[in-house]
């Protein structure tokens, strides 16, 4: 028992090994010297305690499903959030009271705050002990010029070629349209009325009447200005109301997380935002079909910390690759790839084992054309990760066989001129192109697969979607990946879900995690048991009411069987 005590404190302070490294990054240092003693800078203060995503998704592999696992990861990191940031907070806090200070926001998918800050203010926070960088919060083009395409176009037949060359419409014949799955778009907001989206939003209640979030300008109005995100949303689940089928999983459920200005502006810190709240509100598949060019290296850990611990919280990611292939005199390899497309899978490809390092929740996809050509806008691998020295893993030197780097994209999809929404008119139909195009179709393509199976794991998503690929190459590719998505083939590999719960007797226990006192509800109750992980009983108690008294234990996860009338289950639980 006292060895996994140790190992639940190390999840809980965190254990990610960080390099010594001035408190101020240097690009802020550089902003901080262009303004003015009063001006208000965008930073965000990275905290030194982080997660350890490794082990946070080794006491997640405990629980016994996808809820149970996700309620655990998001609580994990909250916790750790309230309590490292608590110190802080105050000071901001007060800072704000004397107009050094605004718009203070914690996050806790990463543990950082973000906030408007005065010069004065940041050299303060920098003798704080606790924060392992303040970052600027630099706000950069994240849509490539080009992917919007204006000119309208009418459907001129039932289906959109680009679902037949990735074999969508027999998947449909089978009964697997993404029913029952949420699909979050992370974008530049969605057209809300657009006919071929009708019935296919998330509902948010009244606190989000709008199916959604609008994380840059923090309000309840996640509109498309821009046009990216309506045309990503069409191709995720366009039902074909206006003429055209379009969407490749038309009765997935979409929620509308946006994350940047109106004219596709943005920094980090919104796209967090909207990665935790997806993940804790319930969806199944991220769509991030935007990326940042040539990050500095506090950005690039930010996000690869937000998609490590999105991946320990069972979720999956697509993101596109970018869409700078052919700028490679501006943007070389390895910094080709956007992040957070350079950030690693959820499962390995046996072809990068001879350079493994960690992974994340991130598909990544690049562009092919209709011919299943190469798009030479598509960005091209590897990436690599050695110059974030929390990771300090995926070497890359040019002509290397071991030092490969990250092998950037695991798969392709159509990326050019694909027909999809227009967000001028809610009726109407455009042209998309780009890797922004591309990735709705794999995010599409995982939303058909969970249909069949709601039960697959991150890493057997992405080993499916790679191993059924249209080969393209002999072995996978800094340009092609593992192939063409193959959404058939997808399917027919993924192992159905038989339905079947893991005992008759039916039994929930809240709150999950607890500290003190944990309830049971399970009819016909008549004695529960609690064992350690390692099997040990540690209490036992024949049940007057529903109510379990915890307090005494360490933390740490544990599993709870409950007798009833009609049987008996076991239950993982969390005591904090």
């Amino acid at each position: 028992m006292k060895k996994f005590v140790l190992t639940s404190i190390a999840l809980f302070v965190g254990v990610i090994g960080f390099a010594a490294m001035p408190a101020i990054d240097p690009a802020l240092r550089a902003e901080m010297g262009e303004r003015g003693d009063d001006e208000k800078i965008k930073i965000v203060v990275l905290m030194n305690e982080q997660s350890d995503a490794t082990a946070l998704s080794r006491e997640a592999n405990f629980f016994a499903n996808k809820q149970e696992r996700r309620a655990f990861v998001v609580e994990t990191l909250k916790r750790q959030a309230e309590t490292s940031q608590a110190e802080l907070l105050g000071l901001l806090g007060e800072m704000k009271q004397h107009d050094m200070v605004a718009d203070i926001q914690s996050l806790w998918l990463v543990n950082a705050i973000s906030c408007q800050a005065t010069k004065t203010a940041i050299n303060s926070l920098e003798q704080k002990r606790g924060i392992k960088t303040i970052a600027y919060r630099e706000e950069t083009q994240w849509i490539a010029d080009g992917e919007v395409e204006p000119a309208v176009k009418n459907g001129d037949r039932d289906i959109a070629e680009f679902l037949y060359q990735i074999d969508v419409p027999p998947v449909w014949d089978l009964g697997y349209t993404g029913q029952g799955v949420l699909v979050a778009i992370i974008d530049t907001g969605v057209r809300l009325d657009h006919e071929d989206l009708a019935g296919r939003f998330w509902d948010g209640g009244s606190e989000y009447p709008n199916h959604g979030y609008d994380f840059y300008y923090n309000d309840n109005d996640p509109g498309d200005v821009y046009g990216h995100g309506t045309e990503v949303a069409g191709i995720v689940c366009g039902t074909g109301a206006g003429g055209t089928k379009i969407g490749v999983a038309p009765d997935a459920t979409i929620m509308v997380l946006k994350a940047f200005r109106d004219d596709g502006v943005g920094e980090e810190t919104p796209w967090v935002a909207a990665m935790q709240f997806a993940i804790e509100h319930g969806a199944d598949v991220l769509n991030m079909s935007l990326g940042r060019p040539k990050p500095e290296p506090a950005q690039k850990l930010m996000m690869r910390q937000a998609c490590d611990n999105t991946l320990a919280a069972g979720v999956v990611a697509a993101a596109c690759a970018g869409n700078v292939g052919s700028a490679q005199f501006m943007i070389p390899v390895p910094q080709n790839i956007y992040t957070p497309g350079d950030c690693p899978p959820p499962h390995l490809h046996p072809d990068q084992m001879v350079n493994a390092g960690g992974t994340s929740c991130v598909v990544c996809v690049g562009s092919v054309l209709s011919d299943n050509g190469f798009n030479e806008i598509s960005s091209i691998g590897p990436s690599q990760w050695t110059d974030v020295a929390e990771y300090n893993d995926y070497p890359y030197t040019a002509g290397s066989t071991t030092e490969i780097g990250l092998i950037r994209p695991d798969i392709c999809a159509p990326g050019n001129e694909l027909t999809t929404l227009d967000h001028g008119n809610n009726s109407g139909y455009t042209l998309f192109s780009g890797t922004s195009a591309a990735s709705p179709c794999v995010a599409g393509t995982i939303a058909l697969m969970l249909s069949k199976n709601p039960n697959l794991t991150p890493a057997q998503i992405d080993e499916i979607l790679e191993n059924t690929a249209l080969k393209l190459t002999e072995h996978k590719s800094n340009n092609f990946g593992s192939g063409v998505v193959d959404a058939l083939a997808a399917i027919e590999a993924v192992q159905p879900y038989d339905g079947l719960a893991e005992n008759d007797v039916k039994a929930a226990i809240y709150p999950n995690p607890s500290a003190d006192v944990f309830t049971i509800r399970c009819e016909g109750m008549r004695h529960v048991e609690v064992y350690s992980v390692d099997g040990k009983l540690v209490k036992s108690q024949s049940t007057t009411g529903p109510q379990c008294q915890i307090s005494g234990l360490d933390s740490g996860v544990y599993v709870v069987k409950v007798m009833a009338d009609s049987g008996t289950v076991t239950k993982r639980m969390m005591k904090l």
